[in-house]
């Protein structure tokens, strides 16, 4: 990974984006997009997308969300601590003695969620159980209510753990937000890979990078509705099964550093799920394969029924611990994965449909 690419990466990743206040990632996105030429625009709600002009008006538009999991202020005692909700999936057992970044209107503002020393729990009666999120309590160092009313800090605010990412042996990358700030990253390498080759595209590229996946896929809903897309590939990622204590009977069998999957059923067009097939062949890239007997969890849901139906299909990067702040991601595959989005873009002729038929 060039420099210029890990710096973007980076910085992607350790920008507090959670669902519903995703502006400062966004910006970071946008301006990455910018610098290299291409037409940035956003929607109302945030939802961003860069536009590559192709030699048809027809739209092929590669998609991932900008958001991440998180908490939010629920509730201030008179002691100055401050309570929490989720923020999308955010796992409360992993919480306690974490440290927090919340965005309070003052800017960032540190604080820390408590964890009682063992020797006052470990007499309480029975087994001990994982905290739920209710349970969980936030010190920011004030003393009383006023305190954190000066940090600028009010019930509404949202908060995001602290960790950061960080390069580990054999190209695993860690940290929090990997899904799918990882994504955004890959689908703005394949705008710019594909601004700057020699061949030209046939359809008009959009890479739309959405708000609020995390919470049932909003932005992706509206800015398909808007942007009117013929074909579309989502990327999100899914889950490594590679780890102790996982059963590939009962979750599938995909390997980090295995190579990016293709999801088959539900929303992902077995038309359009046999092209990125065919130019995986052709590039040498490995394949892993995924099953979707009701729905995949992702985007694709929201933007394959929009309008009269938009081709589409699922491809995901292997991640281990999802939705925790030791999220693993492997470089290789990472690279993979932006190889071929762009050579699924480069593939498609302006006479293709991708169009189910009947004799």
């Amino acid at each position: 990974m060039k420099k210029e690419d890990r710096e973007f990466l980076f910085n992607l990743l350790e920008t507090p984006s959670p669902t519903g206040f995703e502006m400062r990632g966004q910006q970071v996105w946008a301006d990455w997009i910018k610098s290299h030429g291409l037409e940035v625009a956003c929607d109302a709600y945030g939802s961003t997308w860069a536009t590559l002009p192709g030699k048809s008006k027809r739209i092929i538009m590669l998609e991932a969300h900008a958001d991440e999991i998180g908490y939010m202020i629920k509730h201030i005692d008179d002691r100055g601590f401050l309570r929490l909700d989720r923020v999308g999936g955010s796992d409360a057992a992993t919480a306690r003695g974490r440290r927090l970044t919340i965005l309070g209107d003052k800017g960032f503002v540190s604080g820390i969620i408590g964890n009682t020393a063992i020797h006052l729990r470990r007499d309480e009666a029975g087994a001990e159980k994982a905290p739920n999120v209710h349970d969980l309590w936030v010190d920011v160092g004030a003393s009383n209510r006023n305190e954190v009313a000066e940090l600028g800090i009010r019930v509404g605010h949202p908060a995001v753990y602290q960790d950061g990412p960080l390069e580990i042996a054999h190209h695993r990358l860690i940290g929090r937000a990997l899904d799918n700030r990882i994504g955004s990253y890959i689908i703005a390498q394949v705008i710019k890979r594909i601004s700057t080759h020699k061949k030209k595209p046939a359809l008009t590229l959009i890479c739309l990078n959405a708000v609020q996946e995390e919470i049932g896929g909003h932005g992706a809903m509206m800015a398909t509705h808007r942007l009117k897309p013929d074909l579309c590939i989502c990327l999100d990622v899914t889950h490594a099964t590679d780890t102790p204590g996982l059963d590939p009977a009962k979750h599938g069998s995909v390997k980090l550093g295995g190579g990016p999957t293709l999801t088959h059923g539900t929303s992902n067009h077995p038309i359009v799920v046999q092209r990125l097939l065919d130019v995986a062949h052709k590039a040498k890239i490995l394949i892993q394969h995924e099953a979707s007997s009701r729905f995949t969890g992702t985007d694709t849901d929201k933007i394959f029924h929009s309008r009269d139906g938009v081709p589409s299909a699922l491809v995901s990067l292997p991640l281990r611990c999802m939705h925790s702040v030791v999220e693993t991601a492997h470089l290789t595959d990472i690279e993979k994965t932006i190889e071929l989005l762009t050579q699924f873009v480069l593939s498609v002729s302006e006479k293709e449909y991708f169009s189910q038929s009947i004799d």
